[in-house]
């Protein structure tokens, strides 16, 4: 069984648990994926299983691409990615669904968070700034930029610039709901990225290597 399954954000909504209490949930059409490749350390140099998302057309995969698709039974498909691990038991042209979830599981979730585009440093690292009273010119600056006897700014330093757009890993989050006649998955709490972004659900015990 895979650890995990890859998936786009749809947004988020609301559902009313047992005891009427309203429970913000993110909705993800999550699979099916189909595994494409199955890595070993005897013949990759580590263990890994590499999965496809995402049917697309043929005209839009290349000549190697293609045969790699074909080797493993696969149609033509727009993402692929890895789960590494040694005890992942899977075929490749096995296709994985959503339910290998099941409501009230612990998952993360990674995704690309939305980029900010430019930001200062009080935005972007949360910077105290200066006085915002008589006599002070510089509320939001960052000053001093380091030392001046290296004559060089270190790596490392902050500063302005572009925010978001990063991988980002949200642990803690719970399974709510699992359609697996709509592949969709509802997990509480919010889920980094924008509407239609690519995200990978990973169960909460799984370590990658």
């Amino acid at each position: 069984m895979l650890p995990g399954i890859l998936g786009r954000k749809i947004g988020m909504t609301h559902l009313f648990n047992e005891q009427g209490k309203m429970v913000p949930v993110t909705v993800i059409e999550a699979g099916p994926v189909v595994v494409t490749q199955v890595k070993t350390e005897e013949t990759d140099g580590y263990a890994a299983v590499q999965v496809g998302y995402e049917e697309q057309k043929v005209r839009k995969v290349t000549f190697p691409m293609a045969g790699h698709l074909k080797k493993a039974g696969a149609g033509p498909l727009k993402v692929l990615r890895e789960f590494r691990s040694k005890d992942i038991a899977v075929e490749p042209g096995q296709t994985v669904g959503v339910d290998i979830f099941e409501a009230g599981e612990k998952v993360r979730v990674e995704g690309i968070s939305k980029g900010k585009g430019f930001a200062g440093v009080m935005k972007r690292h949360h910077f105290h700034g200066q006085h915002s009273s008589h006599g002070y010119m510089t509320h939001r600056r960052p000053l001093s930029n380091g030392a001046t006897g290296p004559a060089r700014v270190f790596k490392g330093k902050k500063g302005p610039g572009h925010m978001g757009h990063e991988q980002v890993t949200q642990g803690g989050l719970k399974v709510v709901q699992v359609d697996a006649e709509r592949n969709l998955l509802l997990v509480s709490g919010s889920v980094p990225g924008p509407n239609g972004c690519l995200v990978k659900v990973l169960k909460a015990g799984y370590k990658n290597g």
